[in-house]
């Protein structure tokens, strides 16, 4: 499952699951653009890539302006010389109970999560569809399927990102590019932290498989939808929850 000299971007890259993704596609031979919100987060995982033996690219993006996205998706044709593989992984939350959720948190969530997918899809489907070949995975959530409280934006938008993933993939397919998705489920991660620790203990016993999950759980199903053993998926929805919601 080797990734040697491939080129990829992965969003949302700077911590957590992203940053994960994007070391564990290095330690495959990848190289990888950071793209990040956050330039110094971007530019430490970019260093640790160098480390890995490949080469790294740390990016300031926000994915949900076009002249942003686009540049990004630029950066790596430009410095790389190609682009193989898109790891939409950028995310926000702002929660809030229905009755209380401000348009304002709504519409920013829907940004990040679906406007940023839909606009590095776009970039990269321009290159991909040109050159008949390339890897897109988009980041979703269990939640997308099941829903959690509080984030009605959230949930949506995830849920979202599933359809968005099946309608690339059929447009996609002829050209051999193939566009699936993750929807990892309670994570190990800054998000999950800030969950008071007896809703945590409720969540974790929910999983079949008696733990929380870690962002290489992640990394490892994306490493192999980016890899030529997932040649033949395109528009596949992996669930990473450790058995949870079965």
């Amino acid at each position: 499952m080797e990734l040697n000299g491939k080129i990829a971007v992965v969003t949302g890259a700077g911590q957590g699951i992203g940053r994960e993704i994007s070391l564990f596609l290095a330690k495959h031979g990848a190289n990888v653009v950071v793209g990040d919100l956050n330039l110094e987060s971007a530019l430490q995982v970019a260093r640790e890539i160098e480390k890995l033996g490949t080469k790294g690219l740390a990016y300031q993006v926000d994915v949900s302006r076009k002249e942003s996205a686009y540049g990004l998706i630029q950066a790596a044709i430009d410095t790389f010389g190609g682009l193989d593989i898109l790891v939409n992984n950028a995310g926000i939350t702002r929660d809030a109970m229905l009755h209380k959720m401000t348009e304002e948190q709504f519409d920013q969530v829907i940004a990040v999560h679906m406007k940023g997918t839909f606009l590095c899809m776009q970039a990269a489907a321009i290159h991909m569809r040109q050159e008949q070949k390339g890897k897109i995975v988009n980041i979703s959530s269990i939640a997308g399927k099941v829903g959690n409280m509080g984030q009605v934006n959230y949930a949506g938008a995830k849920a979202g990102l599933v359809g968005m993933t099946k309608a690339a993939a059929k447009e996609l397919a002829k050209f051999q590019v193939n566009v699936n998705a993750v929807q990892p489920g309670f994570i190990d991660t800054d998000m999950t932290r800030a969950v008071p620790e007896k809703v945590r203990q409720i969540k974790i016993a929910e999983i079949p498989m008696n733990r929380i999950g870690e962002p290489l759980d992640i990394a490892k199903a994306v490493v192999f939808l980016c890899s030529d053993y997932s040649d033949y998926m395109t528009g596949n929805v992996l669930e990473v929850t450790g058995g949870r919601f079965m």
